[in-house]
């Protein structure tokens, strides 16, 4: 009859040691929530953000600001005390977190009240097939004036053309042209000439030059050549900080 090794101490470490492998990578795993960077993996399952009272500090850092962007698309006023600069992947699920849990805080508290100036710039990541292209059609819009409203249809609907092929990824765009209100046959052909193409990754280079290496990443610009980089997709409580000190 076949005995159970309970008694074998070789048998109790090695039950011991696999529990606290399994433990350690159940932690790690659970620990990151953004952002998306370069070297990661497309992984579909976005981690729960931190709440507003769990907003953990932001360390300065000793990157470079961004330049460039004069004609980047913007919200508020141009003169104003404080610039927030997104780089943003319009495939990246972190950069909709951003868009749908904090961007409209920060508008209103921040950019609607005249404090700061909101820039979005692009930065698709090699990895997420169709986020060149996504940011593409946004700069196509923004020539028509409707960059904002393509903005927010390419974040609200990733679900519907994330995965597409290039070809029906192009296609959805174009159906949210349509619908946000834009010229069809002028956005298709920017769209499909790749007008926009240069523009973009002059985005892309311009964010890593100053430090970016994932999405969603931002700088905050304020007086004094004050500035402030924030990696991932952090709650308005972090950006209420940063803002705040260089308002004060």
């Amino acid at each position: 009859m076949a005995t159970t090794p309970t008694g074998n101490p070789w048998f109790a470490s090695t039950v011991g040691l696999a529990g606290l492998i399994v433990g350690y990578v159940i932690a790690t795993g659970m620990q990151g929530f953004g952002p998306t960077s370069l070297g990661a993996t497309n992984n579909p399952s976005v981690p729960a953000a931190p709440t507003d009272q769990q907003a953990p500090v932001v360390p300065p850092t000793n990157d470079t600001p961004p330049t460039g962007g004069e004609d980047a698309p913007y919200l508020g006023e141009d003169d104003a005390t404080v610039t927030v600069v997104e780089f943003t992947d319009y495939q990246c699920p972190f950069c909709q977190r951003h868009f749908q849990q904090t961007f409209d805080q920060i508008k209103t508290n921040y950019v609607d009240t005249g404090k700061i100036k909101y820039v979005s710039r692009h930065y698709p990541l090699g990895f997420h097939p169709n986020a060149q292209k996504a940011s593409e059609a946004a700069a196509c819009a923004e020539d028509q004036d409707k960059f904002w409203e393509m903005h927010e249809e390419l974040f609200n609907k990733q679900s519907e053309w994330s995965n597409l092929s290039a070809a029906d990824a192009a296609a959805k765009f174009k159906e949210y042209a349509k619908d946000v209100g834009v010229n069809a046959g002028t956005f298709a052909t920017c769209l499909d000439t790749g007008a926009k193409t240069a523009y973009v990754q002059a985005d892309l280079a311009a964010g890593s030059a100053s430090g970016i290496d994932g999405t969603p990443g931002f700088w905050i610009l304020g007086p004094d050549d004050q500035s402030q980089k924030i990696s991932g997709a952090y709650p308005f409580a972090t950006f209420q900080s940063a803002i705040d000190g260089m308002l004060d």
